[in-house]
């Protein structure tokens, strides 16, 4: 005998925690360009990275497409099952074949779960008449993903120490949990008639959410986020592994890459205590766009010096994601309709990818091609980005003096 709806999807909610856990036990996540670099080249380690932007930027749309038609458990699941297959690959692989198939894996199993699990959240929320706890519960969630990150960031760092494959083979054995945990999940019940009419009128409606200013300003904000978050994750490894070369210290590397990593997961889960009153304090644009100038902060930094100084500036790199995702999935969720709710979170994950991948590509072609890349590389690229952030983060403070982000702030009046 099922039990009732309602203890379905309070499993859902807790097993949301741990799915996010699981996920985010990525133990190669700080030496991955070092393990690249040391079986092939800088380039190639740029590419290959590209190589999973790129195999997630394909599916992104259609991965969303199909949680909103064939439902979140099953997309889910197959999420789980490449994400497992792309770490096997990882960690037999010895040439660019190998680690570029390992890459689309992972990248499959990160489309697939983009957007989706979000969904999942809030639907099973939804069904349970608790949407208002939507910030709350992605917080929580979010400490789950940045505590796995940081255990499995040191962890992984001194793995390498023992076998430089070791983090991939703890990275497959944590994806079969995850498909274990997935498989307890309970697809949750659609609160709105799926569009009648054909394909193309469910398109039409999807690009109807444009129409709303609140889910456009947050759609450009979110892309370009995205992209400056993952400048420091490429360049900061070659970075550490060159000051620590300066000292004498590079056989150190994964093992200090690996505890920048975990520290700089803590700091997020510390911020992470206090974002809930900083959002209710400042309001949802200012934080999110002093999120963004944070990430500024620091590319700009890494640009301008090569000191040893820089990895306590890389220690915040996660910390404008604490201030911004969970609120911003709390603002523009409920404003989607259970239909295209999957796809257009993963649109924005697409256009996202889609532009990074392509900055990664152009760094590739502009870096030289030896075995470590040199400061000056990554200072070109970084200012160049820094520059280009600039301008971008004064738009988007402009045009949101015109729109009405954050009405739970009604003594802020919109500006006309």
């Amino acid at each position: 005998m099922q039990p009732p709806l309602i203890t379905q999807m309070a499993r859902n909610i807790t097993l949301y925690r741990w799915s996010r856990f699981l996920r985010n036990l990525i133990f190669w996540q700080a030496v991955w360009f070092l393990y690249f670099q040391n079986v092939l080249s800088a380039a190639e380690a740029i590419l290959l990275y590209a190589v999973y932007d790129v195999a997630v930027t394909l599916l992104e749309v259609p991965s969303g497409y199909m949680s909103d038609r064939l439902g979140r458990r099953k997309t889910l699941i197959l999420s789980a099952i490449a994400a497992c297959a792309g770490a096997v690959c990882l960690s037999i692989g010895d040439t660019f074949a190998m680690f570029a198939l390992g890459q689309i894996l992972i990248g499959v199993g990160g489309a697939f779960a983009s957007g989706t699990d979000e969904a999942m959240l809030f639907e099973s929320l939804a069904a349970t008449d608790r949407t208002d706890e939507i910030e709350a519960q992605e917080v929580t969630a979010w400490r789950y993903s940045f505590t796995a990150l940081a255990l499995s960031a040191l962890t992984g760092g001194a793995m390498v120490l023992i076998d430089p494959r070791l983090p991939f083979i703890a990275g497959a054995l944590a994806a079969a949990a995850l498909l274990g945990v997935t498989w307890r999940m309970v697809e949750p019940p659609h609160t709105t008639a799926l569009p009648e009419g054909g394909e193309m009128l469910r398109l039409r409606h999807i690009a109807s959410h444009f129409r709303n200013p609140v889910l456009s300003w947050i759609f450009a904000l979110w892309v370009l986020m995205y992209g400056f978050s993952h400048l420091p994750f490429v360049f900061g490894q070659p970075f550490i592994l060159e000051a620590l070369t300066e000292w004498g210290l590079a056989a150190s590397a994964p093992l200090v890459s690996g505890g920048v990593s975990a520290t700089m997961m803590i700091v997020s889960v510390a911020v992470s205590l206090v974002a809930v009153q900083a959002r209710a304090a400042l309001g949802l644009a200012p934080l999110l766009l002093g999120a963004f100038g944070v990430q500024l902060l620091i590319i700009a930094t890494m640009a301008i010096t090569d000191s040893a100084l820089v990895l306590v500036i890389l220690l915040l790199r996660m910390v404008p994601d604490a201030l911004s995702r969970p609120f911003i999935l709390g603002r523009i969720q409920p404003l989607l309709s259970d239909d295209s709710r999957a796809t257009w979170l993963s649109l924005k994950s697409f256009v996202g990818r889609l532009g990074f991948a392509a900055a990664l590509t152009l760094g590739a072609v502009s870096t030289s091609d030896v075995g470590a890349m040199p400061h000056a590389d990554i200072a070109g690229i970084l200012a160049t980005a820094t520059l280009f952030g600039l301008v971008a983060l004064v738009t988007l403070a402009f045009a949101a003096r015109k729109i009405d982000l954050d009405p739970q702030h009604p003594d802020k009046p919109v500006r006309r």
